[in-house]
């Protein structure tokens, strides 16, 4: 396998040229600081594999790789405002290091940069590029929208939450991996199972995060671990764990949601969880959304050794701890 650093070495190159006019300063510096905060650049990163499956050099997919990119940082540069966060990777959030509306604005021109990249690509490809990112786009906002929807709802069906996690964050790897089959000229049937394989071992990746959640080691977790249970957050494992309680336990899991000691808050709904079985069962969840992908990806018409790298990096992400 290709080492991901190459992807990932190209990608910095291609964001650290990518050229943004210099004034209103106030505009163009919080995208370009943002930019600079780094990231694993997971979403080009596909896109350049895609191309490279479909039997075409993964440079040529550049301008698909920065077109996601820049959305993607979009996207996050608006959830931080939403969140009020103040920190991304450890650096201070646009709008905290700027101001909130700053954050909006500069937010709005790093989307329009990113359709600004988008077409560079030759008319015949953007007229099939240009459908697809446009739905995603419409799906992240709406998943968004429904993340924010859930934190007010007493009950949510699993259905409903892994509709959510698809639109928030799954089909923004599948429209990486779909742009990059097109710009490599992959059959309509190609370019549909990459999307799915993306869809689908993005579910995967988001439930696999519940449970990293609630299980991971916390000397190499890079949140708190239990952070999802102090914050009431809504998941797969405790939309699994109402769905499987009994009457006490029901009692027991809504009596939490005021509990203010967050030690106690954890120990109580790891207690319910072991006993209804929780981790297994969203472990289950998550290996039948990956083995989904690995259907997907067996479906596409090319050899299995050109598989072999998407393959390998579903296992790696799938295989972490953190």
């Amino acid at each position: 396998m290709k080492s991901l650093s190459i992807y990932q070495d190209f990608v910095e190159t291609a964001i650290a040229a990518y050229h943004l006019p210099e004034s209103p300063n106030n505009l163009y510096e919080p995208i370009s600081y943002f930019l600079d905060l780094g990231g694993k650049r997971m979403r080009p990163v596909l896109a350049l594999m895609s191309a490279e499956l479909f039997g075409t050099p993964f440079q040529s997919a550049k301008q698909a790789a920065l077109t996601v990119e820049l959305f993607h940082n979009f996207t996050l540069i608006h959830d931080d405002i939403m969140d009020e966060a103040p920190l991304r990777r450890g650096k201070e959030t646009v709008h905290t290091k700027w101001s909130e509306n700053i954050g909006i604005l500069s937010g709005d021109a790093l989307l329009i940069e990113a359709y600004k990249a988008l077409a560079n690509h030759p008319a015949e490809q953007l007229a099939k590029l240009l459908p697809v990112f446009n739905q995603t786009a419409s799906e992240v906002c709406e998943g968004q929208q429904w993340d924010m929807d859930f934190e007010t709802m007493e009950m949510v069906e699993i259905d409903a939450y892994i509709k959510m996690i698809a639109y928030k964050t799954a089909v923004l790897l599948g429209c990486s991996l779909k742009m990059g089959a097109i710009v490599a000229g992959a059959s309509n049937s190609d370019a549909n199972d990459i999307y799915e394989f993306g869809v689908n071992l993005g579910v995967a990746f988001q439930i696999q995060d519940d449970i990293l959640d609630v299980y991971a080691d916390q000397n190499k977790f890079g949140k708190q671990v239990g952070g999802d249970i102090i914050a009431n957050k809504k998941t797969f494992l405790l939309l699994k764990a109402i769905e499987a309680a009994d009457e006490a336990q029901l009692k027991e899991i809504k009596g939490l949601v005021s509990e203010k000691d967050s030690a106690l808050k954890i120990k109580q709904t790891k207690a319910i969880y072991a006993a209804l079985d929780i981790k297994a069962k969203a472990t289950d969840k998550m290996n039948e959304y990956h083995h989904k992908a690995m259907d997907n990806l067996a479906h596409i018409a090319v050899s299995d050794e050109k598989k072999l790298p998407l393959r390998e990096l579903a296992t790696f992400l799938l295989g972490r701890e953190h």
